[in-house]
């Protein structure tokens, strides 16, 4: 299997939020995975894009790139709130 690692200033639709195609994120290295010829639909302009377009163009209307750090812990919940069942 080939793969192509493109740098995060290489825009394409597959690290964008309004892109809507097959991928996947490797956590370990912080990676957008997708196969080569992986198509989806871009949510904004509603029409099929594929996952390696390179969409620097664009406005930041139209795009909106995800941060691949993974989300802050929550803090304990208040006294208040029910157990978490389990």
């Amino acid at each position: 299997m080939k793969k192509l690692i493109l740098p995060a200033e290489a825009k394409v639709c597959a690290t964008c939020s309004y892109w809507d195609g097959e991928r996947q994120v490797d956590t370990e290295l912080r990676l957008v995975v997708v196969a080569d010829d992986c198509a989806g639909e871009c949510l904004v302009r509603g029409k099929d894009s594929h996952g390696l377009s390179d969409v620097r163009h664009q406005s930041s209307e139209d795009c909106a790139w995800e941060h691949l750090a993974p989300d802050a812990l929550t803090a304990d919940p208040s006294a208040g709130d029910p157990p978490a069942a389990g």
